[in-house]
């Protein structure tokens, strides 16, 4: 029988973390992992909600959570943040804070998102180099999940109940997607999505948490050849250079360093609107003025064919200018793998 069109509605899907802060271990003593543990699992339990995931890490803490729409991932977290601070505090004898900054949040929007999150999250331990495979690691539900132990009160059907899948097929199916252990630029994007990898070419504070980056903007960085945001901001360039038909940086006549700066100005806005920085920042990027290079940006906008560029959204801009550069790597006969990943990624987080 078909099932009506409100049982067909599923709750939302969060994504909730900790990141530890500056020196701070988790994991420091085996009584306070089994505590967070059931912390984290007693978390869940009231009507409405469902814990899908976990993982302990020294460093971090994740839970992926099914909650219905009234409830939010701040009430879930609303006490548990502090609980397991002083738990941390008590076992390792240290004042101060625990965490990089309040509990962090993502929605994971869809059955095929929350595969790709399982797998990346079932594989961070081996990335932390804590385990050599997924299923040899004790603190998440990986195991429990797979069927292969039953971590304490944790039910591991729960997530395939969420995917609509039997168990033994859904079991089978996460089996052959953690067999693809992601590649470094995979890891990178995820990481920069997530706030847990500083971005290239920005200065921060070590007790600051680094920034999420959209999906997009994380594609960019990561397929870049330096991996920062000045190497994305350059790619957004060239292919701008590619489609006008105009290098960014004119010399020559006045009109083709007009045509420069419009160019310019056309890639500041693509780079505002990936929030990869400031127009300050992307001003000192060029080596020009904050307010010229601002009048320019404004000036951008006019013209006719900058406006249906800026039109279009920006994961197709994204997309192609990855597949700019993959069609130049292959000109030169290079094909290489980052492009290929990067746009892999971005075409899994447009979806």
């Amino acid at each position: 029988m078909e099932r009506s069109p409100a049982e067909r509605i599923r709750p939302p899907v969060w994504h909730v973390y900790w990141q530890a802060a500056p020196g701070r271990h988790l994991m420091c003593h085996a009584g306070l992992i089994d505590r967070i543990r059931r912390r984290l699992v007693a978390a869940h339990d009231r009507q409405g909600r469902e814990l899908l995931f976990y993982l302990q890490l020294p460093q971090e803490l994740h839970l992926v959570s099914a909650l219905q729409h009234e409830d939010t991932p701040r009430m879930l977290a609303a006490g548990t943040s502090n609980v397991m601070a002083k738990w941390v505090r008590q076992a390792d004898g240290r004042d101060g804070p625990v965490f990089n900054s309040r509990c962090q949040v993502q929605r994971v929007a869809g059955a095929q998102a929350l595969r790709q999150e399982i797998r990346m999250l079932a594989w961070r331990p081996v990335r932390a180099g804590l385990q050599c495979a997924p299923t040899n690691y004790v603190h998440s539900a990986l195991k429990g999940i797979l069927g292969l132990s039953l971590p304490g009160s944790l039910v591991p059907t729960a997530l395939m109940g969420w995917l609509g899948e039997s168990v033994s097929d859904e079991r089978a199916a996460l089996r052959r997607l953690l067999a693809a252990r992601p590649s470094d630029v995979e890891w990178l994007q995820w990481e920069l999505t997530k706030g847990l990898a500083p971005v290239g070419g920005e200065r921060r504070a070590a007790v600051t948490p680094s920034r999420q980056l959209s999906g997009a903007a994380a594609a960019l960085v990561a397929a870049s050849a330096d991996q920062s945001i000045d190497g994305a901001i350059r790619l957004l360039s060239r292919w701008v250079e590619v489609t006008l038909e105009v290098p960014v940086d004119s010399g020559g006549s006045s009109a083709r360093k007009r045509e420069g700066a419009r160019a310019r100005a056309l890639v500041a806005e693509l780079a505002v609107k990936l929030s990869l920085g400031s127009v300050a920042s992307l001003a000192r990027h060029f080596g020009r003025a904050k307010a010229t290079l601002g009048e320019q940006m404004v000036a951008s906008r006019l013209s006719p064919t900058h406006q249906a560029l800026l039109s279009m959204p920006i994961e197709a801009v994204v997309q192609q200018v990855l597949q700019s550069g993959r069609d130049m790597d292959t000109a030169a006969g290079a094909h290489s793998p980052t492009w290929c990943a990067a746009s892999a990624g971005l075409r899994r987080h447009a979806s």
